[in-house]
């Protein structure tokens, strides 16, 4: 497989959270502005603005509430329509046309309109704790699992279904396990290893995956090559995590980074190791 050096630019162009009590002075001002919205069939532009009026971040969760939006997704969907310049509060004074234009895009103006007239019955508040709890964790679970069948399916392609094993533990060099997502051709003894991670939202487990890398690169052999499959426009708020990996690659520790708009490009690849393994 052709040698390269990857870069920062080139992985994010590609990119396609104990028990407390909730209610602090920000949930205390958003139900106020809340409780101050007029209940009527159709809003507007001048509705927008009055829920942004006094503070932004108020008016920003009013709006993720309204769209049932994480704070991650709702920025990620700001910038998506808003394009370069930012997605905050100056943003909005800068060009408020723009942003509230955005919002409309996002159908922010139906989803109040639909909020504010639904006439609730008891079921409803328990499947927003459903939804807030156990649908928030079962989310990000599939979407790990998700980016993982992709690349189980692409591997598949290539190596067939008995050329590869699914998270295991593999051993490397002098003995030394570590933990993978796909190890080809088996765990004893793997040609190629794959890590894959997907996020859909930031955190601590974004810088995780660099300790499960490095645990990777110094288990295995030095002849064995390292994958590593990654998507979710939220490595555009974590650029410095992105860049260690990115750093590693560079480095010649990780063979090569893909996401999903490089599927194309890691069938190929698997394809060469697949020539040049002897697998």
């Amino acid at each position: 497989m052709q040698v390269i050096e990857q870069s920062i630019d080139e992985i994010l162009k590609s990119l396609s959270p104990l028990d407390v009590d909730w209610m602090d002075d920000m949930a205390t001002a958003t139900i106020a502005k809340l409780s101050d919205i007029e209940k009527k069939e159709k809003y507007d532009r001048s509705d927008l603005e009055d829920l942004f009026s006094g503070s932004f971040d108020v008016g920003l969760l009013c709006a993720r509430l309204f769209l049932i939006m994480s704070k991650d997704k709702m920025d990620e969907e700001l910038r998506r329509t808003l394009g370069p310049g930012g997605a905050g509060s100056k943003r909005m004074k800068s060009s408020p046309d723009q942003f509230f234009g955005s919002l409309e895009k996002l159908g922010l103006l139906e989803a109040m309109a639909t909020a504010i007239n639904h006439r609730p019955v008891w079921s409803d508040i328990l499947v927003e704790r459903l939804r807030a709890g156990r649908g928030s964790a079962i989310s990000g679970q599939k979407r790990g699992r998700g980016l993982e069948d992709v690349v189980e399916s692409l591997v598949s392609e290539v190596f067939g279904e008995n050329g590869y094993e699914v998270r295991c533990t593999f051993t490397g060099a002098g003995g030394r396990t570590a933990k993978c997502d796909i190890a080809i051709p088996n765990r004893d003894r793997p040609r190629i290893i794959l890590e894959v991670k997907g996020y859909g939202a930031t955190g601590s487990k974004m810088s995780d995956i660099i300790g499960d890398l490095d645990a990777i690169i110094e288990a295995k052999r030095h002849d064995t090559t390292l994958l590593f499959f990654t998507d979710g426009t939220t490595w555009a708020a974590r650029v410095a995590d992105l860049r260690k990996i990115i750093d590693r690659q560079n480095d010649g520790k990780i063979a090569r980074i893909y996401t999903t708009n490089m599927r194309e490009q890691l069938i190929d690849d698997l394809k060469t190791l697949k020539s040049e393994t002897g697998l």
